[in-house]
């Protein structure tokens, strides 16, 4: 089958799965008012496209547990993606119905528990001695990463899907309504806020934001990628990781939802129905892109650059050029999260709580584990000799190769 051939068949079947989606999420908006579509609930098409079975792997790369714990109703009922957060000896996870904890790494021991009471939807970030979550009632919480005490809370324009960002003196974060806000650090009041134009649809989730010297860069649901200064969001530059196409709305979602990755001083980006993009992080120029549709960040490693794309193919390409390394299509419709980097493997998880290991060099899957048995959404997070997975149902598990 010709390029061409794939690439019609590859659109059409997402164009299937995405007006299933807007039929799903034009009934929710009636009773909730959104127009979000969620990005990985996968329908079977008009051909009958289910996700893939798993196939037998020779195994060269023994997964073992170190440790689990649970924390509370994990992702919730809704879709979220709540992220673990590092930050020296600890981890800290929270779930949709309100806990927050702090585990320790080496022995997944609890140091600390809160109840928020809250819905979170955005979370976990943590840094400066702060652990920073977002609720579903448009408000950040900032929590003492020692004891787990609440600091502050401030009230936002929307709902926070993302991890707020902190770097020591501002928090920024992303709102579902194309938002980006600073709160000042000491005490959550805002410091300023810098608004895009928000599409009429849209995919469920935001990236979040980085901080890069004295910018802070965050993507958006128009497919723009904007950096602003991070005391006073002065307007630094603004380009386009995507430009929206079609004659429907459904045809334009060009989101940039995935996690932006920074490469010395470049700043990556993708977009579904897109691009994924490189720029100059002073200048915004673009220095690198080619054509691709993802709505999760990217992943590096071994001089390549790592893509999960709508379908759950990961592809490895060459940095700084458009040459495909490897491509890995045996996760198709698997609801595959965002790549990560781990050893000499790529790490990612799936809907049926799967994590799996590929080797860096050639794409093979040469590990594989079962973590939860209700799926796994979050990215992965790889330190050290050590991975994390936190499942849909709250378990939080440390993984190593033994």
């Amino acid at each position: 089958m010709n390029i061409e051939a794939k690439q019609a068949i590859t659109k059409t079947s997402r164009q299937g799965h995405l007006l299933r989606l807007l039929c799903a999420s034009m009934f929710l908006g009636v009773l909730a008012g959104c127009s979000n579509l969620n990005p990985m609930t996968w329908f079977a098409d008009e051909e009958g496209e289910q996700p893939a079975e798993l196939v037998e792997i020779s195994e060269e790369a023994d997964l073992q547990r170190l440790w689990s714990v649970n924390v509370g109703n994990g992702q919730g009922g809704k879709y979220n993606e709540l992220e673990p957060a590092l930050d020296g000896n600890l981890i800290f996870a929270a779930s949709q119905d309100g806990d927050v904890l702090a585990i320790n790494v080496t022995g997944g021991d609890v140091v600390w528990r809160t109840r928020t009471r809250e819905n979170i939807s955005g979370g976990v970030g943590a840094g400066d001695g702060m652990v920073l979550i977002g609720t579903e009632n448009a408000e950040v919480i900032a929590l003492a990463q020692n004891d787990g005490s609440e600091l502050w809370r401030a009230s936002v324009t929307s709902e926070v899907l993302s991890p707020p960002q902190t770097n020591g003196d501002v928090v920024a974060l992303q709102t579902v309504d194309d938002k980006l806000i600073a709160l000042d650090v000491a005490t959550g009041e805002q410091r300023w806020i810098y608004e895009a134009n928000l599409p009429v649809l849209t995919l469920r989730g935001t990236s979040r934001p980085v901080f890069v010297g004295p910018v802070v860069i965050a993507g958006f649901s128009n497919g723009t990628l904007v950096a602003v200064s991070a005391d006073d969001g002065i307007w630094r530059w603004e380009e386009r990781v995507a430009v929206p196409q079609g004659r429907y709305d459904i045809d334009r979602v060009i989101d940039v939802d995935g996690d932006l990755l920074v490469s010395q001083n470049v700043v990556l980006a993708t977009s579904y129905q897109g691009n994924v993009m490189g720029f100059d992080i002073q200048s915004g120029r673009i220095v690198w892109g080619i054509e691709g549709s993802s709505y999760h960040g990217l992943a590096e490693g071994f001089g390549n650059l790592y893509i999960c794309n709508d379908r759950g193919h990961i592809i490895a390409i060459r940095n700084n050029s458009d040459n495909e390394v490897w491509r890995n299509e045996n996760l198709d419709l698997r609801e595959v999260t965002a790549p990560t980097a781990f050893s000499n493997y790529i790490a990612v998880a799936d809907f049926e709580g799967y994590v799996h290991l590929l080797s860096q060099i050639d794409g093979r899957i040469v590990g594989r584990t079962r973590v939860d048995g209700d799926g796994v959404r979050a990215r992965l997070i790889a330190n050290a000799n050590t991975l994390y997975a936190f499942g849909n149902s709250g378990r939080l598990t440390a993984l190593a190769i033994q």
